[in-house]
């Protein structure tokens, strides 16, 4: 199951990553569909189509793409992050001009790469997600502080004990269940949000993301 969901993943997040960066213009035939991201939890799910109450109260109906791919998430440590790792982490500006950490997904190695950088993202006003490779990763007083690395640049990330860390791991359509939580990058469309990959929470575990 897992081959199966890593491909699909990759493109997934790369997806989202080009959309979150700056672009040169492009004909308008040229465009590529916004992509939101949509957190909350299942209300139904039947063949193509997942209703899911979003984290702001609103209902939406997210139709699924032919030969869309779905995974969950495991916990994992901080003591886990280690030199070498790829790693997303979203994080905050903090008070001494680096990054805390709301949450750590440490990618499976397949997935090295996957929409590797930094842009702004939606978890919180002013967070951003870091794509990119562990340089070092130092034991504090209250948690970790990390340097990664992505396209020559550096960037450190504090830690603290406590921060959710995940990683990918296989799930399956019976894991689509009411009340289950999920996070879905997916694409605007005219119909309604039109998802190509899923996240769900399992087992008392949930996207972070």
């Amino acid at each position: 199951m897992i081959k199966n969901i890593l491909p699909a993943l990759v493109l997934g997040l790369t997806a989202v990553a080009s959309a979150a960066l700056p672009a040169a213009p492009v004909h308008a035939e040229d465009q590529k569909p916004e992509q939101i991201h949509i957190r909350g939890s299942i209300v139904s799910y039947s063949g193509s189509a997942l209703k899911v109450k979003t984290r702001e109260g609103e209902t939406v109906d997210v139709t699924l793409a032919d030969g869309w791919k779905l995974a969950s998430v495991a916990n994992a440590a901080i003591t886990d992050i280690k030199p070498g790792d790829f790693v997303g982490i979203a994080s905050l500006p903090s008070a001494d001009g680096g990054d805390g950490a709301l949450e750590v997904l440490i990618f499976p190695p397949a997935m090295k790469g996957a929409g590797e950088g930094s842009y702004g993202w939606d978890l919180k006003p002013n967070s951003s997600m870091t794509n990119a490779t562990v340089a070092d990763a130092v034991k504090g007083v209250d948690g970790r502080t990390v340097t990664v690395s992505y396209h020559g640049k550096e960037k450190k990330i504090a830690i603290p004990d406590g921060t959710p860390v995940v990683t990918i791991a296989p799930a399956t359509n019976d894991d689509l269940v009411l009340g289950a939580v999920v996070f879905i990058p997916a694409e605007k469309a005219a119909s309604g949000p039109l998802a190509h990959q899923v996240l769900v929470g399992k087992n008392g575990v949930v996207p972070p993301m």
